[in-house]
This record gives structure tokens, sequence and C-alpha cells, in this order.
């Protein structure tokens, strides 16, 4: 079990982190100092399990031995050359991720966040030039509740006003609808409409799950409409769900993949918009580009874990440890202590009852009990282990979670 309270070893490390970094985050009061597989180290060295896994990032676990091979391995050689060049690794990596995808180009860039800035200007120029749409009049139809990174842009069609306020003026040409609704997408669409942005899960939302056959019905619509169907996969792509991407969930095969986050390994960042040569091949030299996008040192992490996708082992892994921490949690709903409870692969959201606190209040009582995880949305706790947690990791998740929760009622019952 982790301490009740920071050490003074931590809390000097907090201090000098509040003193001299920007408050754009509140973390919880821990220091972590080294992680192997699901479990990570404070500086005091007390073990935590991690139940975020970087938002996804950590699919693989901290320090996957394959990936941590090919960095080193790369490390030894060249780590950029910039796009100006041709690097060994990149031709290899955009060819077996192309192929993981089903897709003919990749273009690679770096943050989750440029990614999707990318899908946005791939759609727009795709837009103008393929479909005919005039300058300066592509629309995106994108869907409330979203969560697509905190760029200036992508801010502008985002409803979560803690990302937004004071950030004005915003950029126009998006219409957003509700999540789930395919009447209400399809009456969005017009002769100006080049793309529709969506997650097939959203994540940042607490894990919300589209209703059956939403994700066929916005393939569909994209094909009777002609605009593009862009998928943000960042978070639930590359294993996540149980399959390789989640809308592999309904057979579903978008016109664009945005892919970020696992697909670095935990260890770099790197990101990628995916599509077939009619939709990528809009751009030529100079009009899109990155000085880290698509270097050496990403491009052989990356390759890895392409590979380690290729066995299924990871989607696998994914729904049977899913399966399980869904039934060890299954009691919290039965007794009233969680209001919602929903599961994709190994990928949570529990929606904590008010009156046993908070999201944020029930993931300080996580952490007094080994376990580190995430709210969202106030009463949503969000959980996210790496793939490679283990059968009996989960039950200490469970046995952690069960705790902390029995906690939380009785000094509810107390009060």
């Amino acid at each position: 079990m982790a301490l009740d309270a920071p050490s003074s070893h931590q809390r000097q490390a907090i201090e000098r982190a509040d003193a001299w970094g920007a408050h754009n985050y509140a973390p919880l009061p821990v220091v972590l100092a080294d992680g192997d597989g699901a479990v990570v180290h404070d500086i005091d060295g007390v073990a935590y399990l991690d139940c975020l896994a970087g938002y996804s990032a950590v699919n693989f676990g901290h320090r996957h031995p394959r990936l941590v091979a090919a960095a080193s391995e790369q490390l030894a050689k060249v780590t950029l050359v910039s796009r100006a060049f041709h690097a060994e690794p990149y031709g290899p990596f955009v060819e077996a991720l192309a192929h993981l995808c089903g897709k003919e180009m990749v273009l690679a860039m770096n943050t989750g966040a440029e990614a999707v800035e990318t899908a946005i200007k791939t759609a727009r120029k795709w837009g103008h030039l393929v479909k005919g749409v005039p300058e300066g009049e592509a629309r995106i139809v994108v869907m409330e509740g979203n969560f697509h990174g905190r760029t200036s842009t992508i801010i502008s069609f985002s409803n979560d006003e803690e990302a937004r306020a004071h950030y004005a003026p915003y950029m126009g040409g998006f219409v957003a609808v509700p999540y789930g609704d395919a009447a209400a997408l399809e009456g969005a669409i017009d002769e100006h409409t080049v793309g529709v942005l969506f997650e097939p899960i959203q994540g940042e939302g607490g894990v919300v799950v589209p209703p059956e056959g939403f994700l066929a019905e916005v393939r569909a619509i994209c094909d009777r409409r002609g605009v593009l169907m862009i998928a943000d996969e960042i978070q639930s792509g590359l294993g996540r769900t149980g399959t390789t991407f989640a809308c592999d969930r309904e057979g579903v095969v978008p016109d664009v993949y945005v892919l970020g986050k696992a697909l670095g390994g935990g260890i770099m960042p790197v990101s990628a918009v995916v599509a077939d040569r009619e939709v990528l091949g809009v751009f030529t030299p100079g009009t899109h580009g990155s000085t880290f996008g698509g270097n050496p040192l990403a491009c052989a992490i990356g390759h890895e874990v392409v590979d380690l996708l290729s066995t299924g082992e990871y989607q696998n892994a994914a729904r049977v440890r899913g399966e399980q921490l869904r039934a060890g949690l299954q009691p919290l709903l039965d007794r009233g202590w969680l209001t919602g409870l929903r599961q994709v692969g190994l990928w949570l959201g529990l929606d904590v009852d008010p009156r046993l606190g908070t999201g944020k209040e029930l993931c300080y009582r996580l952490l007094r009990h080994g376990l580190l995880a995430k709210d969202t949305h106030g009463s949503t706790v969000r959980l996210s282990p790496p793939l490679v947690v283990t059968p009996e990791q989960v039950d200490r998740i469970i046995d952690g979670i069960t705790r902390a929760f029995t906690q939380a009622s009785a000094a509810a019952a107390g009060s």
C-alpha cells in the first residue's frame, strides 16, 4: 500500500515543480521515478499499479524490452536528419503502418494534436482539390463532447469550456452534432462538407461508447454524401479496445485514420495520418511538414509497435483482462456505489455516486491503495492499464478499487 501522504522528499520535488512549472495540470501528489510493465515506483521506491498508461500512450507497458531495444539500437545510429533527406527507418515504418491500416500512404507527425490538425488540413485541401468545394468554404462535422487536443483550431469546435475559455477568437468551418446521432449527422452535411471527424469511443468524455451500429451508419452516410470519414483513433486505437482499431468492432474502415499515443510506445511522441493516395496525395513538397515528424528514432519505435500488434496478442489481452476487470467491478455497480460502468476492451469509465465523493477524491483514495488513475468530468474515473497487465495485477486493481469505495461509502455514511 502507498503512503497516506507524500514524504518530505516528495514534497520538496512537488514544491519545486509547482514553483517553476506552469500550472496547466493538477497532478496527484506522487513523484514517479521508474516503471516496468504495469508497475511504476515513486522516488521513495513505493510501487503503484499504473491504471492510466499515459492515456493509452503506454499500451505495451513501461520499458517494453522490444521497444527499448529498438530505441537503443537507433539511438546508437542517428536520431534526426529532418525530412530534407531520406532516413533508413522511415520507409519500412510507413510501409508497415500503411499495411496495418490497409491504406496506401502515411503522413508522420509527432503529437496527437498535430495529427488531428494535419487531418483537418487534409480534409480541407481534399475538399477543394478533389471534391471541388470553393476555397474557404470547406466544413467539417464534429461531435459534441469531443476531445481531439488543445490547439487553437481544435478548441474552436470543443464544448469543453475549461479547455476553450479565454482563447478566442475561434476558427470557423466546424459544425457540431450530438455524439451517436446519425440523423443529426446526416442533416448537418451539405455541399460544402468535406469530412466527419469523430472518436469511435470518446475517451476524455469518460469512455463514452456510441450506440451499436453508429460507426457503420457514419460510414454509410459518408459514402452516400461524398465526404471523408475521419476516425481519431489516438486513444482508442492500437489494441486498447480489444481490436487493433476501435472501428474494427463494427467492421468499419474510415477514409482517414488519425493515430498517436501508443504508436510511440510511451518512449517518443509519434503520430500519423493514414489514408489512400487520393486523399493524402493532395500534399506536395512544402505544403505541410514538421522538423521532427518521421524522425529516425520515432520510426524505429513505431515500426516495432506495428510488429507487436501483428500477432493479435495484445488485442486479445485487452479483451480478456478487460472482461476480468469488468466482472470484478460489477459488484460496485450492484451496490449503487457506481451510477454507471462502461467497458470496451481494457478501457473503463466508472461513474461515481456523488454521495461517495468526486472522481478526483476517489483517485486520491486509489492512490493510497497503490493505484494510479485519472478522473474526468467531475464524477468519472477512467481506467486504462497497460495491455501487459497480468491477471494477478488485475485482481489487485479490483481489490484496491473495492477497498477505496468501501472506505468512501463508510465515510459518507458517517458524515
